[in-house]
């Protein structure tokens, strides 16, 4: 059984949008947003909304449930109909010339050391922020920035990509243990995945994978170990193995993903969803630049189990320097 959880919930409801007041006039010196800036504005926040859903692998009913907001609400926000109060801090953001996120706060904001940092950060490009969080790993002792030559293999990628078949062939032929993570969190647990989310949460869930993978990281210097689809939405969770594992992301094409689901007979992911296929492309296009910060990838579409399979031994076996 694959070990990827795409299924996700527990938001928490936005109670912080007030009324945008019209009686009064904008005080001198603060000039209202463009219509076009206003709309080309909320649609940004939108698509985000729309891309958080997609990454944590949400349909839109699931996040108005969890949310204890009207889906209708809900489609209005992520089609730039949101509610104009958000403006307001739109224009209050420009008049003191800072940032949306430093006027909203979060943990960026809450010293000059972060502001002094972020500053540092903001324009640089992929290449050169990976460069400086593997530096940084290094510096606080958190993770080794040269991870290619570290025996234990990470399986990435969405449910359906290959991750507990090929992973389990991957093992035997290298001789490491085979370690399925879905099944550690459940041992930790105490019961099913399924289990853990309607009766804990997604932040209990969250909380249990990233014990289950910092136990297998301890106990295993070398391994094979096949992970949960979704836990890339986890940023510290996915550091955590980025910095301590060799990781590979099996790819498929969406339409291989939803048949191979349906041949092991468990469609958990869709099972409330009309549209499962623009569900599971929604999903696949939020995780994808996670995805891809895998060392190494295989496209499982393209080929055979058999030529996937050897496409991955060759690679891991070089990345490992051992025999092909």
């Amino acid at each position: 059984m694959s070990s990827n959880i795409l299924h996700a919930s527990g938001l928490v409801p936005d109670t912080s949008i007030l009324p945008l007041q019209t009686a009064e006039l904008p005080p001198a010196g603060l000039q209202e947003p463009q219509v076009e800036e206003k709309n080309l504005f909320l649609a940004a926040l939108g698509d985000r909304v729309r891309a958080l859903r997609a990454r944590r692998g949400m349909t839109r009913k699931a996040v108005s449930i969890a949310a204890d907001v009207s889906e209708r609400h809900l489609a209005n926000l992520e089609y730039g109909e949101g509610n104009a109060s958000i403006l307001v801090l739109l224009q209050v953001a420009r008049a003191l010339h800072c940032s949306l996120a430093e006027l909203i706060g979060d943990v960026t904001t809450s010293t000059p050391e972060w502001l002094l940092i972020r500053e540092l950060l903001e324009t640089r490009d992929d290449a050169s922020l990976r460069r400086v969080r593997i530096a940084i790993g290094e510096l606080l002792g958190t993770g080794s920035g040269n991870t290619t030559l570290c025996s234990r293999v990470a399986l990435i990628g969405l449910r359906g990509a290959g991750k507990s078949t090929l992973g389990a062939l991957l093992a035997e032929d290298l001789g490491f243990p085979f370690v399925e993570l879905s099944r550690e969190i459940e041992k930790f647990a105490g019961c099913s995945v399924s289990e853990i989310q309607a009766l804990y949460g997604m932040n209990a869930y969250r909380r249990y994978e990233r014990r289950a993978l910092e136990e297998t990281i301890q106990i295993y210097p070398e391994a094979v170990i096949a992970t949960p689809g979704g836990l890339v939405s986890d940023p510290a969770t996915f550091n955590q193995l980025l910095s301590h594992c060799t990781t590979v992301w099996l790819q498929a094409d969406p339409e291989d993903h939803m048949k191979r689901v349906l041949a092991q007979g468990d469609l958990r992911p869709m099972a409330a969803s009309k549209q499962a296929m623009e569900d599971l492309k929604g999903i696949l296009a939020g995780r994808a630049a996670f995805y891809s910060k895998a060392q190494y990838k295989v496209d499982t579409s393209t080929q055979s189990l058999e030529l996937s399979f050897q496409a991955l031994r060759e690679m891991v076996r070089k990345a490992l320097q051992l025999p092909v």
